[in-house]
């Protein structure tokens, strides 16, 4: 385990966290609670009512968290969002749990850690949590997660609808990123395995969009390759690029099969919105003859490998906080000079055609009466500052979500909401 792993041990098993429990009073201890699927040994993940009992428990018997509903889905189950920390700080990461609600895995790493914070007694981990704010939405797609199916109620994917936020879910996690400014955001998710091209124990990517500020690109970059990587294959897990194929001899790229730079992902608004994203995929597929006869087995598999990721994650959020700041910073910062390029299209790995480059963006972009009225909910949501007009509204490109608002309202964008009209003398 390399130096800045060992900085941040917060999983379960770990000495520190665990030492001062066992060398309290066995009267004064009150023992921590158990997810469904440790109570089974990785037989079944937990269900919604074990989710909300241990919820509660760690809500009530630790003052550093604080459980709230952020929404409803659409069959009735809260949406919720925990806070874990020791005060209020200016570092904030957001972890994102299961938005594909047949994706498990990552809901039941951030569940256990959830609670292995709120009951973490070691200096480290306390020190760490003076100077971090963590929040986790546990299960971000509970009608998917109760039914075991990738959309939600409606059938709708989560996870490409971070423009549009036509989902209950979408625009709880849009309210949570613009209330909160989270400097990191990270996504959990899983993937079907393709040998031997791609059967990784966990793949992992950062925002691809064009328009990530360029410091921003680098720190999420930097939390994959320096951080994460390293924290899985300390603990015994491979891991590579999502949506790479590779050579099984060779380890050179074959094809790209998934994770261009399209803007209504969470990993690529992340950027566009000014956090580290990144995004953790663990592989669902049995690794060996005794996971495919023993699914408790797998299962325990895929969430340690999550899990391992996790101690990455903190290491990073810990190490390099004052970098990531500065980063997030500035990049908010330098919508308000109104100067370079838009992007329509593209990816770090794939440069954009020039029809997918607004190269001279206008100043702003006008909203009739009916235009505005159909999405002002949504731009109020993705935190865009608009101007309001007898006519209807206008929408300045000097603001910090810059970038995001040609995406929205630009006839060319792949996703806009409606067709603004460009103005070109504000």
């Amino acid at each position: 385990m390399t130096p800045r792993i060992r900085t941040l041990a917060l999983s379960c098993a770990t000495v520190a966290l665990a030492a001062p429990l066992l060398t309290a009073p066995a009267q004064a201890t009150p023992k921590p609670p158990r997810t469904g699927f440790e109570e089974s040994d990785g037989a079944r993940w937990t269900t919604q009512p074990e989710e909300q009992r241990l919820l509660a428990a760690v809500d009530k018997a630790s003052k550093r968290v604080r459980v709230s509903r952020i929404g409803t889905t659409g069959q009735g189950r809260p949406l919720q969002l925990v806070r874990v920390g020791e005060r209020p700080t200016k570092s904030v990461v957001l972890l994102i749990c299961s938005q594909h609600g047949d994706e498990p895995a990552g809901r039941e790493a951030c569940l256990s850690t959830i609670r292995d914070l709120a009951h973490a007694k070691d200096d480290r981990t306390r020190r760490f949590l003076a100077r971090t704010t963590l929040l986790f939405v546990p299960t971000a797609n509970p009608d998917g997660r109760a039914a075991d199916t990738r959309g939600n109620a409606d059938g709708v994917d989560i996870n490409r609808d971070h423009i549009a936020l036509k989902t209950a879910e979408g625009r709880a996690l849009a309210a949570v990123i613009r209330d909160h400014r989270p400097d990191v955001i990270y996504d959990l998710h899983e993937y079907g395995a393709t040998p031997k091209y791609y059967d990784k124990d966990l793949f992992d990517l950062w925002p691809r969009n064009l328009n990530t500020d360029e410091a921003v690109h680098e720190e999420a970059r930097t939390l994959s390759k320096a951080y994460v990587r390293p924290a899985a294959e300390a603990a015994g897990h491979t891991i590579g690029t999502y949506g790479i194929w590779t050579d099984p001899v060779t380890g050179d790229p074959v094809k790209q099969t998934a994770g261009d730079g399209q803007e209504r992902i969470l990993r690529n608004i992340s950027g566009i919105k000014h956090a580290a994203g990144l995004l953790i995929e663990s592989r669902v597929d049995p690794l060996t003859e005794a996971e495919k006869n023993d699914a408790a087995l797998n299962n325990r598999r895929r969430v340690k490998s999550q899990t391992a990721a996790l101690e990455g994650l903190f290491a990073f959020s810990d190490e390099r906080r004052g970098r990531l700041e500065r980063a997030t910073d500035a990049a908010r910062a330098e919508g308000l000079r109104d100067r370079g390029p838009v992007y329509l299209g593209g990816a770090d790995n794939d440069p954009a055609e020039p029809s997918e480059v607004i190269q001279d963006p206008p100043c702003g972009y006008r909203l009739d009466a009916g235009q505005y009225a159909d999405i002002k909910d949504e731009l109020a949501l993705h935190g865009v500052t608009v101007e309001r007009r007898k006519s209807g509204a206008h929408v300045p490109l000097r603001q910090s979500a810059r970038a995001l608002v040609p995406l929205l309202l630009d006839e060319r964008a792949p996703y806009h909401m409606v067709t603004a009209r460009p103005d070109m003398d504000c």
